[in-house]
């Protein structure tokens, strides 16, 4: 029998640090190789670390809500490996931005490696029978699905991702699974710090050493994660780029009518369309026609230089259990309407995820926010670091409004841009509005 230490792996993504979110073992607790032991936070993904080592849990070192540093010691394996033996590692692909691999779970041993699947690759069966693999477990959870009243449809009655999604009945794209409401008592405490499990790692606080103390009338909330790193991000391009924003009031009645017989359509069947598929189209189209808003300022050693794309990666901020996340469609404009429907159905399912990866995240060249589908009518939002416009989208109520003349009730919805003057005058960024409230208004001007 020998004892194994097991380090904070670097998951790829550049990072120094990571917070333990939940362990899913405890001493005691038998495990064998890629099982999940616990789930960890960077301010770009959250994680599950397979185990690298077939054995017993011995100590967990870091505490749930610490941050570790990477190649830190989290927990310790009892194995029956001889002394000084290699243990089993997994390999995961490098980035984009790098090249060779990653190690994800390793040892202090120096054997040669060997690809192994992830635990996302295995089913799990549980005590009460259901067959479903580990991210559609969390998936289930997020959603609040019980996955023993979900009727599986894959191979060998495994419950998929399409299942849990089917009984779920999503709501909205992009709105936050669950909006937490005030409960009965308007100020609340946080509970006091727990004790951090025995054999702690030196260097590896349970809570940040910076955190303010909370009393019976306030609440401290640690600023680390995706909302450190959003944060961080909106006050640079708050302060970097001068914001300038318009937006203008539309009759999207026939955008709403165009949803309805896409939905209605055998061709779109198996996809789900909202309003965002269109509004999506349309800054496509507007952008080809005021390439500006499309750019970027760079600065450079001699001044700064404007980069104007050829090429639109779709950004859409999204509201999820994590935070606020801006994944990106690559190269949407080669996309076909189904084509870009099927893209923003799997963007949104991934961000639901939890999954975004932080290549998606990555390179993109203008933004949609949707903040119709938190019932607000318009905005000022804040332009993504390194493009130079963002698009909101409000939401689409029935208002009345004058044709021909005469009061009837229409679709009306609220189309609000933000952009960097920099890079584009008031003139283009009036055209460029004036374009997607043309398409909201009239999508036949979409087919050329």
């Amino acid at each position: 029998m020998s004892t194994q230490n097991f380090n904070l792996p670097d998951v790829g993504e550049g990072l120094t640090e990571a917070e333990i979110v939940a362990w899913k073992v405890a001493p005691g607790d038998t495990v064998a190789i890629n099982d999940v032991i616990c789930e960890i936070e960077t301010a770009k993904s959250l994680v599950e670390l397979p185990s690298p080592h077939a054995g017993v849990v011995g100590e967990l070192l870091a505490a749930e809500g610490a941050t570790v540093e990477v190649g830190s010691p989290i927990i310790t394996f009892v194995t029956e490996a001889a002394a000084g033996a290699a243990p089993a590692v997994a390999v995961a692909p490098a980035p984009e931005e790098g090249g060779g691999s990653v190690l994800v779970g390793y040892g202090t041993g120096g054997g040669a490696t060997s690809r192994r699947k992830r635990p996302a690759e295995r089913p799990v069966r549980s005590s009460v029978g259901v067959i479903a693999k580990p991210p559609i477990r969390k998936l289930a959870r997020d959603l609040g699905v019980d996955l023993t009243t979900v009727v599986p449809t894959g191979a060998d009655g495994e419950v998929t991702r399409d299942d849990v999604v089917t009984h779920a009945q999503q709501a909205s794209v992009f709105r936050n699974i669950e909006t937490p409401e005030w409960g009965a008592v308007r100020e609340e405490t946080v509970p006091a710090p727990q004790s951090a499990p025995s054999g702690l790692a030196r260097g590896v606080s349970a809570a940040p050493a910076s955190a303010p103390v909370s009393d019976d009338r306030t609440e401290s909330i640690p600023v680390k994660g995706v909302r450190k790193a959003t944060s961080s991000a909106m006050v640079q391009s708050a302060y970097s780029a001068p914001h300038v924003t318009v937006w203008k009031e539309i009759d999207a009645s026939r955008t709403m009518e165009l949803v309805k017989r896409l939905k209605a359509s055998p061709d779109y069947a198996d996809i789900r369309v909202s309003p965002l598929l269109i509004m999506a189209r349309a800054v496509i189209w507007a952008a080809r026609r005021t390439p500006m808003v499309n750019a970027a300022w760079i600065e450079t050693e001699g001044g700064a230089e404007i980069a104007v794309r050829h090429y639109v990666n779709l950004g859409i901020a999204a509201a999820t259990p994590r935070g606020l996340l801006v994944p990106n469609i690559k190269d949407a404009q080669d996309l076909s309407m189904k084509d870009l429907a099927r893209a923003l159905n799997r963007l949104t399912l991934t961000a639901r995820e939890g999954k975004t990866s932080p290549a998606d995240q990555q390179g993109g060249t203008i933004t949609i926010t949707n903040i119709g589908v938190f019932g607000m009518d318009a905005g000022t939002p804040i332009i993504n670091p390194g493009e130079a416009g963002i698009v909101a989208m409000g939401t689409i109520s029935q208002k009345p409004w004058v044709v021909d003349g005469e009061v009837r009730p229409r679709w009306v919805t609220t189309v609000a841009g933000s952009f960097d003057h920099r890079v584009i005058d008031g003139d283009g960024m009036s055209r460029f509005i004036a374009d997607v409230a043309s398409v909201l208004e009239e999508p036949a001007l979409l087919v050329e």
